[in-house]
């Protein structure tokens, strides 16, 4: 969890971040209470249970998104879709509880099904409230602190950048320290060059500056060594921002191994709570699915027998989870069932296409049996698409970071299907317009994520022209 680690109240705002965790909790158990009293029912030992699961759940599920990370804070839209998922997810497990412990007989339909339907409401009103009040606090003037950078550089200006766009943070930078002069650096308009380096504990002594960041190369890590020491007779909060930074990190984050500091540069976003909270999505959308769609499946296996004969599964070996090899399945569309070291890959009007599966792949139905890998646990739902064996290993030499998209499971659809990179990718320039999504995919994800691309996938499939 990012901390707050900046303001000049810091307690008062971590007092804050306390509450907004305690508050989905009170809301939904007040909410059971009053319903409770509303219709009359007893408050019995039965309820007093749910209250206790909702209690023990809701700081996992319920809080807010980016907990700590209050350098941006959601706007309200974001605040009601992330409050009806993370609602939706908490009732769904706490309702698999109840049938799963054969429990749900011994409450009210009534006062569940007001419960389920009332809570976000009030939920997402009273998370829009403390936004609020966190906004205008973190703004206040008695919180800003005043702050310079000692070094001008690409990871200086980012850092200034960011600081600008989002006023929450409560920095106000006031200029620059560097050696080299305003002419050399080419000093955008209203950004101040203070001094030198020398010249930087001196300044911040005489003008009561709070926070001084460091953003100097590291091959200069003596010059920082020595900054450091004559910034010792200062009481202002010092932080070094390493270069590493304008690269390109995937999940970035800093953490420690038995006390050395580390930095993730290139890690998977499955980690701890978030993979548990991406399989229990994936195995209970597709086990669902399933059950739906089995007289479908079925129906569409037996036109593909009397269409073309020959198999109705057609199994392709692809790159999975850390570039290990699994096969894929798909409704068999085609006369052939290429899986070798060189793949064509399937163009409009191909006549290697069936007739059924014209209609299989217009609206990529030949991509169902794809819930089974999901239920087996080598894909998910949502991720970045698997290609074939033969096209990893073309485009792995030619594509820069390609295969970090294999930090995560593949998935059955993803960010850059849904923006339209799928189909066909006949220039190089296709397949990184395709991968660029799937490392953003990395970068951005959270449970909602997911579940936007999913609708976005359902909604695309009946518009879609470079299915074929």
């Amino acid at each position: 969890m990012n901390e707050p680690i900046v303001y000049k109240r810091s307690v008062l705002v971590g007092q804050l971040i306390l509450v907004q965790l305690a508050v989905p909790a009170v809301v939904a158990i007040a909410m059971l209470y009053g319903l409770c009293r509303f219709y009359g029912a007893p408050f019995d030992t039965e309820f007093r249970l749910l209250s206790i699961l909702v209690a023990l759940m809701a700081p996992m599920f319920l809080k807010p998104p980016d907990v700590g990370a209050l350098d941006i804070l959601p706007r309200w839209g974001a605040i009601a879709f992330n409050s009806m998922v993370r609602w939706l997810v908490t009732l769904g497990l706490l309702f698999a509880i109840l049938y799963a412990t054969k429990m749900s007989a011994l409450f009210s339909r009534r006062v569940l099904l007001t419960w389920a339907v009332t809570t976000p409401i009030l939920l997402i009103i009273v998370s829009i409230a403390l936004n609020e009040v966190l906004r205008l606090f973190m703004t206040a003037s008695g919180n800003i602190r005043q702050a310079v950078v000692a070094g001008f550089n690409e990871v200086s200006i980012v850092l200034a950048d960011r600081i600008h766009r989002n006023p929450t943070l409560g920095i106000r930078i006031e200029g620059y320290f560097d050696d080299r002069s305003a002419d050399r650096l080419r000093l955008p308009q209203q950004t101040k060059l203070l001094g030198g380096l020398s010249d930087l504990a001196a300044y911040v002594n005489t003008h009561r500056i709070d926070v001084i960041f460091i953003a100097l190369p590291m091959r200069q890590v003596q010059r920082v060594v020595d900054l450091l020491d004559e910034l010792r007779d200062t009481t202002t909060s010092i932080y070094f921002v390493p270069d590493i930074f304008v690269m390109d990190l995937i999940q970035s984050r800093t953490s420690d191994i038995s006390g050395v500091p580390v930095v993730a540069m290139c890690e998977t976003p499955f980690q701890g709570m978030p993979g548990l909270v991406k399989r229990m999505m994936d195995f209970g959308i597709s086990g669902i699915a399933v059950v739906l769609l089995s007289p479908l499946l079925l129906i569409i296996a037996i036109l593909i027998k009397l269409d073309s004969g020959g198999p109705v599964i057609f199994r392709q070996r692809r790159y999975g989870l850390d570039g290990q090899i699994i096969d894929v399945f798909k409704f068999r569309t085609m006369n052939v069932t290429e899986d070798g070291d060189e793949i064509q890959q399937a163009t409009r009007h191909d006549s290697r296409v069936t007739a059924v599966g014209r209609i299989l792949r217009r609206y990529s139905i030949d991509e169902l049996p794809q819930l089974f890998n999901v239920l087996a646990g080598s894909m998910s739902l949502v991720g970045p698409r698997p290609h074939a064996v033969a096209h990893n290993e073309q485009y792995r030499r030619l594509i820069k970071g390609y295969m970090v998209r294999h930090k995560v499971l593949p998935g059955i659809t993803g960010l850059a299907q849904v923006n339209g990179c799928r189909g066909e990718t006949s220039r190089l320039e296709d397949m990184k317009a395709r991968v660029e999504y799937d490392l953003e995919y990395l970068r951005q994800w959270k449970p909602s994520l997911d579940l936007w691309i999913l609708v976005r996938t359902a909604v695309q499939l009946l518009r879609d022209r470079k299915a074929y």
